[in-house]
């Protein structure tokens, strides 16, 4: 029996949805935070790495030719957001996100091998 590639795909499209509802969720933590003025560039990585992270899902979803690339570029993003939020680490939201991106980076480039 043949498998999809969407079925070969799916720890990536489960990392990648699991990062973006934890950056969402983040982002509102932070956005409630005394000193959100201090977040504004985390907040701005965790939106970003959102949208990639759900657009890399259906890319990968729908079996895209491109799904490669955007998952490369969802890499990149994941861990630049992991490292600004290791910056908030006393933040619990910000270590859990952390985590997260980088647990998606790691999907992002097995995906890609």
């Amino acid at each position: 029996m043949q498998v999809l590639k969407q079925e070969k795909y799916q720890s990536c499209i489960e990392a990648c949805f699991d990062c973006a509802e934890s950056c969402e969720a983040c982002a509102t933590d932070c956005l409630r935070d005394p000193n959100v003025k201090m977040l504004s560039k985390c907040i701005q990585l965790l939106r970003d790495c959102s949208d990639i992270c759900a657009a890399s899902a259906r890319y990968m979803s729908r079996d895209s030719e491109y799904a490669r690339n955007i998952c490369r570029v969802c890499a990149d993003v994941c861990d630049a957001c992991a490292a600004e939020c290791d910056k908030h680490k006393s933040l619990g939201h910000c270590r859990i996100t952390a985590s997260s991106c980088r647990s998606c980076a790691e999907e992002c480039r097995k995906m890609m091998r």
